[in-house]
């Protein structure tokens, strides 16, 4: 596995993160927790889960898991508060902290940006959680990238800590990033820590026609998400990964994962996974890598 420096900060997380979205949510504990058994022996050390998830299971399932295996010195910890933000991220944090049973959150991330809460206040309750000790590092999730910059000018002018990391979408269909995000993270060394390189399953193979969502898919339960990806820029990179895939001999999901992995500025990919083959064979991915001009035709699409 490779490790990657996070930031500026003294953490090194592995290239491929355990994102544990489905814990107590689409899995139950006892298989959660055998997934992470399993992230750690493929020497995945980056944890992210979020107070969101499943109303705060998903951080109970890690902190009893974080208890019991006592492999807590083993993990970067990184979780999220959602808005409203500001001053409630203290109380915010400490729940985290209570479920997780730990004492401090190595990477703490605003979920999403707050349009109703100034964001001077969220930096200066994020620089109070750092002072107290409660979390080492803090970061960012779903940030464009002014928003990015309004919180480190928030940071930098009075002196508190700076945003080290940010958590965007981010596969072969869903580029936007890589015109003003990507490169301000390189300029500033902001880490990157994507998800859902597979598109929600986009990419996958399943789909095929536009405005058609395959019945039992996780578009065809949340159509929502299915808006994101149904347009015809993203289905005609999908087509394109197809067939990349069938010239290669190697799966949509390998050639997927692959290139978001090694992409140029991209520190940790999130894997969400539900069953031990989803961390295996984002590994897989991982030790294959792509070809130049692989990787070159993929960044064409």
């Amino acid at each position: 596995m490779e490790y990657r420096k996070l930031g500026r900060t003294d953490l090194n997380v592995s290239s491929i993160a355990l994102g544990c979205v489905t814990f107590d949510r689409e899995i139950d504990p006892a298989t959660s927790f055998t997934i992470m058994d399993h992230a750690i022996e493929r020497e995945i050390n980056l944890f992210d889960t979020a107070e969101s998830y499943s109303e705060g299971k998903s951080e109970t399932v890690v902190g009893k898991w974080l208890k019991e295996s006592r492999k807590r010195d083993q993990i970067v910890l990184a979780t999220k508060a959602s808005p409203p933000l500001g001053k409630r991220l203290i109380e915010a944090a400490e729940a985290s902290l209570t479920r997780l049973q730990t004492d401090v959150i190595d990477l703490y991330q605003l979920h999403n940006w707050d349009e109703a809460t100034p964001v001077e206040e969220t930096m200066e309750a994020l620089n109070t959680l750092v002072e107290q000790g409660k979390v080492r590092y803090i970061g960012c999730s779903n940030f464009m990238a002014w928003q990015l910059c309004k919180a480190q000018w928030k940071a930098d002018v009075n002196g508190w800590p700076r945003m080290e990391s940010v958590q965007p979408n981010y596969n072969v269909s869903i580029r936007d990033i890589e015109a003003e995000l990507l490169p301000f993270c390189a300029e500033e060394e902001i880490g990157t820590i994507t998800y859902s390189p597979l598109g929600a399953g986009f990419l996958t193979g399943k789909y095929h026609t536009v405005g058609a969502s395959p019945q039992g898919t996780r578009f065809d339960v949340k159509p929502a998400h299915w808006d994101v990806y149904k347009g015809p820029t993203s289905m005609r990179r999908m087509e394109g990964l197809r067939a990349q895939a069938e010239m290669s001999g190697r799966s949509m999901v390998n050639l997927a994962l692959s290139w978001v992995i090694g992409q140029p500025g991209v520190t940790s990919v999130l894997i969400g996974a539900r069953k031990l083959s989803h961390i295996d064979q984002a590994f897989e991915a991982e030790q294959m890598g792509l070809e130049p001009d692989l990787r070159e035709i993929l960044n064409r699409l």
